[in-house]
């Protein structure tokens, strides 16, 4: 995953990461309970990026790297998208969400 809008999508998904984390730290606070502990999680946890990494350890066991990669490349403008980047965007959107999810 090396072309241009593979990179821009990447740099969003470190980005979203940071931005999660942040907002955890500036929340946590206010989203405690009485016994100060967090109930649930807005987005979803860093930690939950585990599975965009074993999915790519998958994909490597399998031979499914560089020009290889799960579910080929799109070219355009002159520049290569790998579609599978796109669960990278998927994951960084969802750690910057809205959406509650309870902590375990």
């Amino acid at each position: 995953m090396q072309g241009l809008y593979d990179r821009i999508v990447l740099t969003y998904f470190v980005a979203c990461g940071v931005s999660r984390l942040a907002r955890y730290n500036v929340t946590a606070e206010a989203i405690s309970g009485d016994g100060g502990k967090v109930k649930y999680f807005e987005g979803t946890p860093i930690p939950t990026s585990l599975l965009l990494v074993i999915l790519m350890c998958v994909a490597a066991s399998q031979g499914a790297l560089r020009e290889s990669l799960w579910f080929g490349r799109v070219a355009f403008a002159g520049f290569t998208l790998h579609p599978m980047v796109l669960f990278f965007a998927v994951s960084g959107s969802l750690m910057v969400s809205r959406f509650r999810f309870p902590k375990l």
